[in-house]
């Protein structure tokens, strides 16, 4: 659901070569952006003139086609992507979002079945609780991606689709609107379909705002999570070990449960937990601190997360940061003598 977001852009650090259409022509499918042009005219009812001007407008990236190629979900290993998010910082940032939005997220959690600390994790690996939602024009990204990246010219094509539509349901200035290297947008960086499919308004006022309007950003997340088919009270993922008797294979790290609690013990992993044997589960292994591999048993829930983000490290992370910033929250709030998330 979510590409390139801003929580990890300063992980990899490339020169940054921008140039808009005219001065880099050899970079640019002006086929593809033909076509684009004449959909969005034929399909959609948008004026030729304004949507070529507008698109006259857009800067090739260099930057964005270098990052592309190398996502951090990718190449940093597991124990120094989790480092990135789990400081001391960012949880205790967490619990002081929370604390501040405490009603807010209570009632958003209560509406859609969602745990409060995964929407305020998820808010805290994306955007740092909203304070990093990116510095790249959305329009930017999306036609650096659509005309001049071939490998997903087809998805971010439609992507910038979705924006320009998004733009004009919303009434959101197409210039001004700031996202992720590949177009994702807000607190929640949301990718333009998403934030079309899954984003609510969530006060009432006529507005889906994912930028500054906190109860739109919580239900959405809630939402995405809900219409993927989050459970409410059951576990996410559970750290394992091998048993002697263990007869493998290692895990594959698919984003899709291969396996249920009964078949992942078979091959001789131990995990506690409190879902019944048929439930569906898979094992997953990332890179120890200090070398080897660590396992863990991930469910239902855990398939879940992935969605938003399809990458296990990011599940991980997201779940690890849940976890980390509900204890410290709990911690203030029995300090303060308050009776806090249930």
């Amino acid at each position: 659901m979510t590409h390139g977001s801003s929580a990890v852009r300063g992980i990899l650090v490339f020169v940054s070569l921008a140039c808009s259409f005219a001065a880099a022509p050899q970079t640019v499918n002006e086929a593809a952006r033909a076509a684009f042009v004449d959909k969005m005219v034929g399909q959609h009812g948008f004026d030729r003139a304004a949507l070529s001007k507008l698109l006259d407008g857009v800067v090739i990236d260099k930057t964005i086609l270098d990052t592309m190629a190398r996502p951090a979900e990718r190449v940093v290993p597991w124990n120094e992507y989790r480092n990135i998010f789990l400081t001391e910082e960012r949880i205790a940032a967490g619990a002081r979002f929370w604390a501040e939005h405490a009603g807010a997220l209570e009632q958003i959690s209560g509406r859609y079945g969602v745990a409060p600390e995964m929407i305020v994790a998820i808010v805290g690996v994306e955007t740092y609780f909203g304070t990093r939602m990116g510095r790249y024009r959305v329009l930017d990204a999306l036609a650096t991606l659509a005309f001049a990246y071939p490998p997903r010219a087809t998805f971010f094509t439609s992507e910038l689709e979705s924006f320009l539509l998004l733009t004009r349901e919303e009434k959101v200035d197409a210039t001004a609107a700031l996202g992720s290297y590949a177009g994702a947008m807000g607190a929640g960086q949301f990718i333009p379909s998403s934030y079309r499919a899954y984003a609510v308004d969530g006060d009432a006022d006529g507005k889906r705002d994912l930028w500054t309007n906190w109860n739109d950003v919580f239900g959405s997340v809630a939402n995405y999570f809900a219409k993927h088919g989050w459970r409410a009270g059951e576990p996410v993922i559970e750290r394992a070990a091998k048993a002697d008797s263990f007869s493998g294979p290692e895990p594959r790290n698919s984003l899709e449960l291969d396996g249920t609690v009964r078949s992942v013990a078979a091959q001789g992993y131990v995990f506690t937990t409190t879902l019944p044997p048929e439930a569906p589960a898979a094992a997953f292994s990332f890179e120890a601190e200090g070398g080897g591999s660590e396992y863990w048993v991930g469910y239902h829930n855990f398939h879940v997360v992935t969605r938003y983000n399809r990458s296990t490290k990011h599940a991980l992370a997201a779940h690890q940061l849940s976890q980390a910033i509900r204890s410290r929250y709990l911690e203030t709030v029995a300090s303060a003598g308050g009776s806090g998330a249930r």
